[in-house]
């Protein structure tokens, strides 16, 4: 089965590895107090385990939490090197396509466009 994935979604990637074996409850209060956000906001969280051959992303649908989970048979998810805040990596919906796929971001070239600048408050 293919996981499609919006751009309306955001996607924050925790930027240290986890212990999987964690469900739905422990990985909310991981957004809540070390990303310092709202697991109910619709967002996505991602979490990597320290061999980083397994992935688990949390997402709120409206009426409660779904997990996506999957174990490599064999290689490696890449963790993006990027700037952390809140100890999360904020992805596009493209990158995090490109790491379930297994593709080297760092040999990802994009052609410029724009881009509408988002402020935070």
């Amino acid at each position: 089965m293919q996981v499609v994935f919006s751009a309306r979604c955001r996607y924050f990637m925790h930027a240290q590895s986890v212990d999987l074996r964690k469900g739905f409850d422990t990985l909310s209060g991981l957004v809540t107090n070390e990303f310092l956000q709202s697991p109910v906001s619709g967002d996505v969280f991602i979490f990597l385990n320290r061999p980083r051959n397994r992935i688990k992303l949390l997402h709120w649908q409206g009426d409660g939490f779904a997990i996506y989970y999957k174990r490599l048979e064999q290689g490696t998810y890449e963790f993006p090197k990027a700037e952390v805040r809140n100890n999360s990596i904020q992805l596009s919906h493209h990158h995090l396509q490109f790491i379930l796929d297994g593709i080297i971001l760092s040999g990802i070239k994009k052609r410029k466009r724009f881009e509408l600048a988002i402020v935070d408050n």
